[in-house]
C-alpha cells in the first residue's frame, strides 16, 4: 500500500466525514428549533421515543450527533433523563441505517446526490431549498468518500503483514478494543463501520473477526457524548452513561452469543458471498436486539445512571458563575440553537431575579439604612455585570451558528434585554448610593414622601414582574400591560414632582431631601422606561 493509497483513504474519509458534517448542519439549519417540540410531543412513551430516535439517526447518519443533542436538551432541561433513554436505543438502531445504504451500493448515484445538492445551493436562492439541499449534497458526498476508501484499500488484500494483523483480532477483546479506540478517534461509528465495511471487500477479515470490531465500535462512539458533556450538569452526564451502559450491555450479550452459538453463521446466511451486507446486518441487529433486550429497563438504566453519578450539593451561588449557559465545542451540533436559547434565556431570567432584589434591597436602605445591606446590593451588582458579559459573550458566539431566522433573532434580542437589564440594574444602584448620601448629611424623608417613593417602587417591581416569563402567546399583552404602567410611571414621577415643589416653596423639607428625592423618581421612571424596551424587544422576538 503505497503514499498514493494512503492519501486516498485519508481523502475518503475526510469526504466521509464532511458528508455527514453537511447533513447534520443542514437539518439544523433547518429544524435546530423544532427538535424541542418534535421531541417533547413524540418522547410521551418508550416507543415513540425509540422511533423518534431512530429516525432522527436515519436521516444525519450519526448517533453521536443524536446523543450530543439529548445531553444538551437534557442539560438545558428540555428533556427529562427518562425520555432521554428511549431516544439513545433509537439512536443506536438509526446509525446503522449507514451501513446499510453503503451495502446497496450507492456508490454509483452517489455523485447525483452531490451534484443535485450542490446546484440547488448555487442557483436557488430560498433558505429552506439551501438547507435540505446541503443535505442531499452531504449524503452525495458521504458515499463518494466511502468509494474512496474501498478503492484505496484494494491492494491490502495481497499486503502479508496486513492478513496477519486481520489474524489477531479473531481475539475477541482484542477486536472489541481496536473497533471501540478507533471509533474514539475519529467519533464517528458510521465511519468506523463503513471503514470496516471497505476492509470486508479485501476478503482478508472475515465476520467471525469483524463482528468483535464491531462490538468496539459500538462502544467507541461514545466518547463524542463524553466528552461534550464535560463541564455540564450531572443530568447531561447521566444521558452519557446510559449511552455507554446500552452498548456495553449489548456488546457483553453479543460476545458471549457469538462464543456459545452459530450467530455467525446465521448472518453469513443472510447474504451469502456479501461481506458488506454481512457486516451491515450484524450492526443493525446487534443494536435491534439490544434495544429489545433492554427497553423494559429504561427506566432501571436511568435510576442506575443516577446512582453512578449522584447529586452534588447545591453550588454556592456566591461564587460568580454562569448557572445555566454550559457551552460545548462539537461538529456534531444538531439541535444546537433549541439549547442555546434555552440555556440564554434561564440565565437572563436570573439575571432579571438579581436586578429586581437588588431594586427591593436598594430601597429598604433608602428608608433605614443598613451597611450590611447596602454591602449586598454592591456585590450583586457586580455579579449582575458579570452576567451581563458573560451571557454578551457567549450570544456573540454564536452569532457564527447556523441557525434558523427565528432562533437568531431570538438570540439578538436577549443581547438586547440584558443590556437593559444591566441599565436597571445600575439605577438601583442610584438608589443606594442615594442612601449614603442622606446618611452623610444626615437627613430623612417625611411619612408622606415615603408613601410616595414605595409606590413608585412598587410599580416598579411590578412592571418588571410583567415581562419575567414571555411567551408567543403572551408577548402582545405583556408589551400593552409594560406600556401602560410606564406611563403610570411617568404620571406619578410628574405628580409627585409637583409636590414636592409644593413642598420646598412652603419650606417642609430641606433642600438636600428634595435633590434626593427628585433623583430617586427619576431614576424609577428610568427604571420603567427600560422594562418598556424589554417587552418590546421580547413582542419581536416572539411574534416577528
Amino acid at each position: 500500500m503505497g503514499i498514493t493509497d494512503i492519501l486516498s483513504l485519508l481523502g475518503g474519509l475526510a469526504l466521509f466525514l464532511y458528508g455527514m458534517q453537511m447533513m447534520s448542519t443542514g437539518l439544523e439549519a433547518a429544524a435546530g428549533n423544532k427538535m424541542k417540540s418534535i421531541l417533547e410531543k413524540l418522547t410521551s412513551n418508550r416507543i415513540k421515543g425509540v422511533l423518534v430516535g431512530a429516525g432522527i439517526t436515519a436521516v444525519i447518519q450519526s448517533s453521536s450527533a443524536t446523543t450530543v443533542m439529548l445531553v444538551g436538551f437534557v442539560n438545558s432541561g428540555l428533556m427529562t433523563l427518562k425520555q432521554a433513554v428511549w431516544v439513545i436505543m433509537g439512536a443506536n438502531i438509526g446509525t446503522t441505517i449507514t451501513g446499510q445504504l453503503i451495502a446497496l451500493d450507492m456508490g454509483a448515484i452517489a455523485p447525483l446526490f452531490a451534484i443535485i445538492g450542490v446546484a440547488a445551493i448555487m442557483f436557488v436562492k430560498n433558505e429552506k431549498v439551501h438547507h435540505i439541499s446541503s443535505i442531499l449534497a452531504g449524503l452525495g458526498i458521504l458515499f463518494m468518500g466511502m468509494d474512496m476508501m474501498g478503492a484505496a484499500m484494494e491492494p491490502l488484500q495481497d499486503s502479508p503483514q496486513f492478513i496477519s494483523l486481520m489474524t489477531k483480532f479473531s481475539n475477541p477483546f482484542l477486536g472489541i478494543l481496536i473497533g471501540a479506540v478507533f471509533t474514539a478517534i475519529i467519533q464517528s461509528s458510521s465511519a468506523s463501520v463503513g471503514i470496516l465495511q471497505a476492509l470486508a471487500v479485501t476478503g482478508q477479515v472475515p465476520l467471525s473477526s469483524a463482528v468483535y470490531i464491531l462490538f468496539g465500535q459500538n462502544i467507541g462512539t461514545c466518547i463524542t457524548a463524553v466528552l461534550a458533556s464535560i463541564g455540564m450538569k450531572v443530568n447531561a452526564k447521566r444521558t452519557t452513561i446510559i449511552h455507554l451502559m446500552f452498548n456495553i450491555i449489548g456488546t457483553a450479550i453479543f460476545t458471549v452469543v457469538c462464543m456459545v452459538m452459530p450467530y455467525v453463521a446465521f448472518v453469513e446466511s443472510l447474504t451469502p458471498g456479501n461481506p458488506v451486507a454481512q457486516i451491515a446486518n450484524a450492526h443493525t441487529i446487534f443494536n435491534i436486539v439490544t434495544t429489545c433486550i433492554l427497553l423494559p429497563f429504561g427506566t432501571y438504566m436511568a435510576k442506575a445512571a443516577e446512582h453512578i453519578l449522584p447529586d452534588h450539593k447545591k453550588e454556592d451561588d456566591e461564587d460568580l458563575r454562569l448557572k445555566y449557559i454550559r457551552p460545548f465545542e462539537s461538529s456534531y451540533a444538531i439541535g444546537h440553537s433549541a439549547v442555546a436559547v434555552s440555556q440564554v434565556r434561564d440565565e437572563v431570567g436570573r439575571m432579571q431575579d438579581m436586578v429586581k432584589k437588588n431594586i427591593e434591597d436598594s430601597f429598604s436602605t433608602l428608608i433605614k439604612y443598613d451597611e450590611m445591606l447596602r454591602r449586598k446590593v454592591a456585590e450583586r451588582e457586580e455579579y449582575i455585570d458579570y452576567l451581563n458579559k458573560g451571557i454578551s459573550e457567549y450570544i456573540v458566539s454564536l452569532m457564527a451558528s447556523e441557525m434558523s431566522m427565528s432562533d437568531s433573532r431570538k438570540i439578538n434580542g436577549y443581547y438586547s434585554i440584558i443590556a437593559n437589564l444591566e441599565r436597571i440594574g445600575d439605577h438601583a444602584v442610584n438608589v443606594a448610593g442615594y442612601a449614603d448620601d442622606m446618611k452623610k448629611w444626615q437627613i430623612s424623608f417625611s411619612d408622606n414622601v415615603l408613601e410616595e417613593l414605595a409606590e413608585m417602587k412598587k410599580q416598579t417591581i411590578l412592571s418588571l414582574d410583567t415581562v419575567r416569563d414571555v411567551t408567543s402567546e403572551n408577548a402582545a399583552q405583556v408589551l400593552e400591560n409594560a406600556s401602560t404602567m410606564e406611563q403610570k410611571i411617568d404620571d406619578m414621577r410628574d405628580k409627585y414632582f409637583k409636590k414636592q415643589i409644593q413642598r420646598l416653596k412652603k419650606g417642609k423639607c430641606k433642600p438636600q431631601s428634595g435633590i434626593v428625592f427628585s433623583e430617586v423618581l427619576t431614576d424609577f421612571e428610568r427604571m420603567g422606561d427600560h422594562v418598556l424596551n424589554i417587552a418590546q424587544q421580547y413582542c419581536e422576538m416572539e411574534q416577528a
